[in-house]
């Protein structure tokens, strides 16, 4: 059986769904690289010469070209490699922890004024209900922890 939601081939198309909303079409689902980032960053790049060419007869398109620069400069600082994927993020994160990991969540956050990105990975023990939880936290460029591995139990409803 796949992951995610999976729609019956005939009630899919009696309701008319779309196949991107099937999971077992479209497949896994992959972060975007932050390095698409300098793609924005060479148009922004482009679109400021252009706008230069025609600034010598208008003195305050100057502003509109240093604002362009500024923010192109920014988008090629941000863009990261993601070195680390979703898979080996939960897998580098298991090992971190003390228990045998059940239930797990991986999400990327940026940090900085560069937006260097980051994956924090939640674990659940295996056992039913979990009694331990914990927040792995570390650089998604270099694979090192970022911040100490917090555990704690989990408190009962």
């Amino acid at each position: 059986m796949t992951d995610g939601i999976h729609i019956p081939a005939d009630i899919a198309e009696a309701e008319g769904v779309p196949d991107e909303l099937d999971s077992s079409i479209v497949g896994p689902y992959r972060f975007p690289d932050p390095r698409r980032r300098r793609v924005s960053g060479w148009i922004y790049l482009g679109v400021a010469v252009l706008l230069a060419g025609l600034a010598a007869s208008q003195p305050l398109m100057w502003l509109g070209v240093g604002l362009l620069v500024v923010l192109a400069c920014w988008h090629i600082a941000a863009a990261w490699p993601l070195e680390i994927d979703q898979e080996t993020a939960l897998a580098k994160a298991a090992t971190h922890v003390g228990f045998p990991v059940g239930h797990a969540s991986a999400a990327v956050t940026f940090v900085g004024w560069r937006s260097r990105p980051h994956w924090q990975v939640i674990m659940y023990s295996a056992d039913e209900p979990p009694s331990q939880r914990a927040l792995v936290q570390f650089d998604a460029v270099t694979g090192d922890l970022a911040e100490e591995v917090y555990t704690e139990a989990v408190p009962e409803a």
